[in-house]
């Protein structure tokens, strides 16, 4: 279980624009999760993210996994456990390395480097399997520059990439916002069936509300720092995009827009 406990995270501390986003926040999610997180511009959505990463530290409060206090935890450390796909498809990958040389990176992180060689070109043809489902025609391109590859393309070499080690957990950044519609489906359906499979804990935030009802095994929405709304099981494939855009209405009536 991952557990964040009493957390509170302050930007800016001590200057005119000091920002208190979370005061006392905890929240706690399950082994095998899939988390779907929605909720306006500045509510925490993607710095509750970074907290969890070690991206950003907390002023106060616990990070745990499975009751041991991770907080302090250099974030290199904690994506031994984690593969992170990111809204921008340049952050997943290596422009100026190609399709095979980025995958073979992938595959050895964890593992110690020496001076053996980087790519195994052996593995040329395993990796071509694991990219032919995605009809996208990476498949035929091992030697072409990432660099050199569509936005779609990349994202789905970046979800790849970022589960072909054990990981215990996939934290997806918005992965789906700079696509285009049908390539943003391609992406959705992969991304549904990696963890699956793999049976990991995800954590998707979304600005997209069809996603977020029919994708995962739970919905949070956050507002200002807080869980607003927080369906599991039933209740959560009850809950309609119509449903959760009437929250939306009346968050903004709330706010004064």
């Amino acid at each position: 279980m991952l557990e964040l406990r009493n957390v509170t995270k302050i930007y800016n501390p001590g200057e005119v624009t000091e920002n208190c986003l979370f005061q006392d926040f905890s929240l706690q999610i399950a082994d095998g999760e899939f988390v779907s997180v929605v909720g306006s511009n500045g509510s925490g959505k993607t710095s509750m993210l970074n907290i969890i990463c070690g991206s950003i530290p907390v002023e106060k409060g616990e990070l745990l996994l499975d009751g041991k206090d991770i907080t302090h935890l250099p974030e290199h450390r904690r994506y031994e456990q984690i593969g992170r796909v990111y809204q921008n498809p340049a952050m997943g990958s290596c422009p100026d390395l190609t399709i095979l040389e980025n995958l073979c990176l992938a595959e050895n992180k964890n593992k110690p480097f020496g001076f053996g060689r980087a790519v195994d070109r052996k593995r040329a043809a395993h990796f071509a399997e694991m990219l032919r489902p995605l009809g996208l025609g990476l498949e035929e391109k091992p030697d072409v520059l990432v660099g050199a590859l569509s936005g779609g393309q990349r994202q789905a070499l970046s979800l790849l990439m970022a589960t072909m080690t054990p990981i215990r957990f996939l934290i997806l950044d918005e992965h789906t916002a700079a696509l285009d519609p049908k390539t943003a489906e391609i992406i959705m359906e992969l991304t549904d069936r990696i963890v699956r499979e793999k049976k990991l804990t995800a954590i998707m935030v979304t600005h997209n509300l069809r996603y977020a009802v029919e994708y995962g095994s739970r919905m949070l929405m956050m507002h200002k720092g807080s869980v607003i709304l927080d369906k599991t099981g039933e209740e959560k494939a009850a809950v309609t995009v119509a449903d959760l855009l009437a929250t939306f209405n009346d968050i903004s009536i709330e706010c004064g827009n």
